[in-house]
């Protein structure tokens, strides 16, 4: 059966090319591996730059099946010269082709061997483009999933910051309910990149809605998009304290970052329990006198929290604005 599905691949009119392309999806692992073995992605990339998307989606579909479980396969396909058209199509009318070109080239970027090639090709900004442009939340997941594979290779990290990548994140997050799966997983690749990279993190910081961004996730985000949220926040405030301290401050953080020293997750309570230091931290300020209370006001609210375990009251937050309202003062 294999020896028919390659000979209507190479030499076969439209129909038996989309017939043979289906017919490659029933095949055994042994048989797929006898077919790339022997070439069978040419005539799969070709039918790739064909005007015909019921072709390109057949063609699609059997890449797929050929790159499952095998490494060889994923170099295979960037070898035969699939990622150029593969960019290309995420840009077309038809959305089923789009999401089966998304699909791929999260297929091919797990591999570690293509991850050089794919961000030489220029993917980085298309990539970025395409986030924010497609309709698809499978879509979107799958370009932040191959963001994050990727983004795993440190010799191409500065090609991730010059692209516009992060603020694509950012602008993503803005726009998408916060306790959603996609800014969960958006915002965990945004707080991988800024830990991996201190251009990254300026570059982040240096994006005027960040740190809004942020606070807004800490108080409505999920339990991961919390954590990751307060984690990048963290390294923002870490790298220069004086700068970003305020800013943080005046985006009103506090109530959130209590509550989250309270009931987040393991790794977020710590976290945001290190980030209050650094923002309860008033030894830039001349009285030492209101910084004592001021440190022992928060402290009081803390076992406060910690004693009751429940949501902070609302007299408990005006409390907490007060407090930061006069250490801004």
């Amino acid at each position: 059966m294999e020896k028919e599905v390659v000979e209507n691949l190479w030499n076969g009119n439209r129909e038996m090319q989309i017939q043979a392309a289906m017919e490659l999806r029933k095949l055994s692992r042994k048989q797929k591996h006898y077919l790339a073995e022997s070439g069978i992605m040419v005539p799969l990339v070709s039918m790739l730059h064909s005007q015909d998307y019921e072709a390109i989606e057949a063609a699609l579909h059997a890449l797929l099946s050929l790159a499952f479980g095998s490494e060889r396969n994923k170099t295979r396909i960037i070898k035969s010269g699939a990622l150029p058209v593969l960019l290309s199509l995420l840009y077309c009318q038809s959305q089923t082709v789009a999401e089966l070109s998304i699909a791929s080239m999260l297929t091919i970027s797990s591999c570690n061997a293509n991850k050089i090639a794919i961000a030489s090709s220029g993917a980085f900004p298309l990539l970025a483009q395409f986030l924010n442009s497609t309709s698809s939340t499978q879509s979107q997941l799958d370009t932040v999933a191959t963001l994050h594979n990727l983004s795993t290779c440190q010799e191409i990290t500065p090609l991730i910051v010059s692209s516009g990548v992060i603020l694509s994140l950012l602008e993503l997050i803005q726009r998408t309910g916060k306790s959603s799966q996609l800014v969960e997983k958006a915002i965990g690749l945004l707080e991988h990149i800024v830990s991996s990279s201190e251009s990254a993190l300026c570059e982040a910081a240096s994006i005027v809605g960040t740190i809004p961004t942020l606070v807004e996730t800490i108080e409505d985000g999920s339990s991961q998009s919390k954590e990751h949220a307060v984690g990048t926040l963290l390294l923002i405030c870490q790298s220069c304290r004086e700068k970003y301290r305020g800013l943080i401050l005046r985006e009103g953080v506090m109530p959130g970052l209590l509550q989250l020293s309270v009931d987040g997750t393991r790794r977020a309570k710590n976290l945001a329990k290190e980030l209050l230091l650094l923002l309860r931290d008033c030894s830039s300020y001349s009285s030492s006198r209101s910084q004592q209370i001021s440190h022992e006001h928060i402290e009081r609210i803390m076992d406060e929290i910690y004693a009751e375990r429940e949501e902070l009251a609302e007299t408990t937050l005006k409390l907490v604005e007060d407090m930061v309202a006069k250490l801004n003062t």
